[in-house]
């Protein structure tokens, strides 16, 4: 029986399918990633696969409509812990070494070429974008994959200078201690801009993504920081990438306004930075009124966004 056999219908419906992917045991036990698909018209050989941020899953259903009507067949990833994804033994969102992400991604990948498409556009959101920049760092000259989209990448904690100097201390605690629990500093202002039991527009399960991240170990501060570390030396980024960010990053993370048309999560600042010096390669583009999640910003700043992947797309074409 082929994996495509054993898709069933997905959350989203609106012809969206699921895929169980089993993982190797971890430190907590057994695993699972999920792969939600939807397919563009018969035919199609080009595909896109996305993967989500923290504190996060897959439910951006009007992105995945987009892509489709331009003829790529849409793939996205729950990552082990996330989502659809997560189950009763585990801690939401945890993970110690970011390239664990690889089996699900690698899994994936197989399996969208086994389904018949030749091309693949990695997509990756805030902590989704750091995995997938570290990915193609591994694998640069892999056919499993042939350009990359990041919508504000998870390259740097947004701290001041006087905090970030104990980054390196909190990551070498959280080899020795990594089940300790810390507050990760988030708003709740972020969920409530987007979700439209409060002002927003987007309806997801606040239970997989809640206002309010739950605490973090020191495990996944580390994983995290180590993996920054990483894409920011002697990395020239093999394949054609896409960086888009907002114009503007929040001075105040728990101001309304600023939630609605700011990135009040990263400094835009640093994503730029990192972003070019990575190669000629990498195009950045800011977007202006953007939110964190590009994809979840105003709908005149979403088409914007849309436009300028598309386009990119095409220039490169891919």
């Amino acid at each position: 029986m082929t994996a495509s056999l054993l898709y069933t219908e997905d959350i989203l419906r609106n012809g969206f399918e699921e895929l169980t992917i089993p993982l190797n045991d971890d430190y907590e036990g057994e695993n699972v990633a999920t792969l939600i698909r939807k397919k563009a018209e018969a035919g199609v050989a080009k595909a896109v696969l996305y993967i989500h941020g923290f504190n996060d899953y897959f439910f951006q259903a009007e992105m995945a409509g987009r892509f489709v009507d331009q003829g790529y067949n849409f793939y996205a990833l729950d990552l082990r812990k996330y989502g659809r994804s997560y189950l009763p033994h585990q801690k939401f969102n945890d993970i110690r070494d970011l390239k664990a992400y690889y089996e699900e991604m690698r899994k994936a990948l197989d399996i969208i070429h086994d389904e018949g498409n030749s091309e693949v556009i990695l997509v990756g959101h805030s902590t989704g974008g750091l995995i997938v920049t570290l990915f193609a760092k591994d694998h640069p000259e892999s056919d499993r994959y042939d350009g990359l989209i990041l919508n504000s990448p998870f390259f740097d904690f947004n701290l001041s200078r006087h905090i970030k100097i104990f980054l390196p201390f909190v990551s070498f605690l959280g080899r020795f201690f990594p089940r300790v629990r810390v507050s990760g500093g988030f708003s709740e202002e972020y969920g409530k801009s987007i979700h439209q039991s409060y002002y927003g527009e987007w309806n997801y399960d606040t239970s997989w993504k809640p206002n309010i991240a739950p605490k973090v170990n020191l495990g996944w501060i580390r994983a995290i920081y180590r993996a920054q570390q990483e894409v920011r030396k002697n990395f020239i980024i093999a394949k054609p990438t896409l960086v888009m960010h907002s114009e503007r990053s929040g001075t105040n993370r728990y101001d309304k306004e600023q939630a609605k048309s700011m990135d009040i999560i990263l400094n835009v600042d640093d994503i730029e930075r990192i972003s070019c010096d990575m190669g000629s390669n990498v195009e950045t583009v800011s977007i202006s009124g953007g939110i964190h999640d590009l994809m979840l910003s105003e709908e005149t700043v979403r088409q914007k966004v849309h436009d300028t992947i598309f386009d990119w797309l095409k220039r490169h074409n891919l």
